[in-house]
């Protein structure tokens, strides 16, 4: 009797403002706090809310017989504790109806595990710290940030007294084998739960073609192989990655329905699915997988020459940076880490390159990489500073390490809007798209404001892209804004 094992990750990065150059060595706060908002308040209202009282339908509904997993990463659960905590009690509510089980992940969302054993184990204690707080648990399972998983992860995972992981099941290390039973990592007693990521791709990527139905859903799932089925996937996928319009909302109101209609399955957690099966066979993966693009590799990452060089100086400013015993500055430092800067930096081609281009807060993957360096190189002067002062003996004062992160740099200033405000001055335009609407004569916030649809047309024949540009940063609200 197979089970199906939904797994969600629920995730917000600390995105960076449009940090340049001249700025180092004076500003010390790097975080685009308006921006991470602005997201976090249009997920909330497309995502987080309705999902959550859809998941609270569906448990009331079939009376606990429909449950679900999901990790909140701490970088999140700071969002919502700063700006929507409406949106965190609604998660807390969703815990307490019992049917939902919390997995353990990386505080800051980051490649830990790859660069720092040390940081890794500290940043999932911290998470766990966190749950503590919020939800009064401890999980027993751990999903490494992006699904990157190696036997290595599953030592670490016994280490830090784990029974389980989840990852990501691999073709070529499962070697003709199913991914739905569960698995044991060599020379460890960790379970493994691997994703059947062709199931969970037919809703993540090919439902908004139109072609899938919850009842043909539940069919292809009544006839798969195995003891259980993981579906594991972002939570943003409902309703944020595929609108509401798509019909995604009665999708998942009505999987359970069609699910529960076959007597030979039902819903499982990952403590469930641990307890009642058996271990099938050993997955032994000596190099590094992850759930992320084709190559299902860490090149989404560290895949060019920009991504890794970043990487490695990061890295390398950990033992000053704990060393300063700085809990702020640490805090800064460890937000750095977060996966999703390096994944902005990525400069793969097609398919793989366009999904990394669609989540950027950059005009491209350039951009990203000067900013985030640039940030990167003003904090790397204050470790030069604190290893000076190590080394003379001399306790300097605290001059540049960040404001504490419940403000924004906004918040701590006088709001000054200058009469001669430019089109720079709209968040996300950037150099490149303020240079391609002056060579198109738009150089003032009314002309931009009153482009024709015609006129845009023109533009996005000319420069592929610039539509979705304005419509994701909305220029055309901010321009607004700023001509008055």
């Amino acid at each position: 009797m197979p089970s199906i094992c939904f797994y969600f990750r629920a995730h917000q990065p600390n995105r960076l403002k449009q940090f340049t150059f001249f700025e180092i060595g004076t500003d010390h706060f790097y975080e685009d706090d308006d921006l991470n908002k602005h997201y976090l308040d249009q997920v909330s209202e497309s995502c987080y809310l309705p999902t959550n009282a859809l998941m609270m339908e569906l448990i009331e509904r079939y009376e606990g017989k429909f449950k679900i997993c999901m990790s909140l990463t701490g970088t999140f659960i700071e969002q919502m504790e700063h700006h929507r905590p409406d949106v965190l009690e609604s998660f807390k509510k969703l815990h307490q109806t019992g049917c939902l089980e919390l997995i353990a992940e990386t505080y800051y969302h980051s490649l830990a595990s790859e660069y720092s054993v040390d940081e890794f184990k500290r940043q999932v204690k911290l998470l766990e710290d966190k749950y503590q707080q919020h939800f009064g648990v401890k999980p027993t399972a751990l999903r490494n940030t992006e699904m990157i998983y190696s036997n290595r992860v599953a030592q670490l995972a016994q280490e830090l007294d784990y029974e389980a992981v989840l990852a990501e099941g691999v073709d070529w290390y499962l070697n003709g084998r199913t991914p739905n039973q569960l698995y044991q990592a060599p020379s460890s007693g960790i379970k493994l739960l691997l994703r059947n990521h062709r199931l969970t791709d037919e809703i993540a990527f090919r439902f908004p073609q139109g072609t899938l139905t919850a009842d043909q859903y539940a069919f292809w799932l009544s006839q798969a192989d195995g003891d259980n089925i993981n579906i594991f996937m972002d939570y943003e996928t409902i309703g944020e990655h595929i609108k509401a319009g798509t019909g995604i909302f009665d999708f998942m109101r009505w999987l359970p329905h069609y699910v529960l209609m076959y007597e030979n399955l039902s819903f499982k957690t990952v403590r469930e699915v641990i307890d009642t099966n058996r271990v099938k066979g050993i997955y032994d993966v000596h190099f590094t997988t992850s759930w992320a693009d084709a190559q299902r590799d860490m090149s989404a990452w560290n895949g060019n020459a920009m991504q890794d060089e970043a990487l490695t100086k990061l890295y390398s400013m950990e033992y000053d940076v704990k060393g300063s015993n700085d809990p702020d500055f640490i805090h800064v430092w460890s937000k750095l880490q977060t996966s999703d800067h390096f994944y902005y930096i990525s400069t793969k081609p097609w398919g793989d390159g366009t999904i990394h281009e669609h989540f950027s807060p950059y005009n491209s993957a350039y951009e990203g990489y000067i900013f985030y360096m640039n940030a990167l190189s003003d904090l790397e002067i204050t470790v030069n500073e604190l290893r000076e002062a190590k080394k003379t003996g001399k306790h300097k004062a605290k001059t540049t390490t960040a404001p504490p992160q419940l403000f924004s740099q906004a918040d701590l200033e006088e709001p000054t809007i200058s009469k001669k405000a430019t089109l720079i001055d709209i968040k996300g335009i950037g150099p490149k798209y303020v240079k391609i609407l002056a060579q198109a004569g738009i150089d003032t916030f009314e002309k931009l404001i009153n482009l024709s649809n015609e006129d845009w047309d023109v533009l996005e024949k000319e420069h592929t892209g610039i539509i979705k540009r304005c419509q994701k940063e909305q220029w055309i609200q901010q321009a607004k804004e700023l001509a008055d």
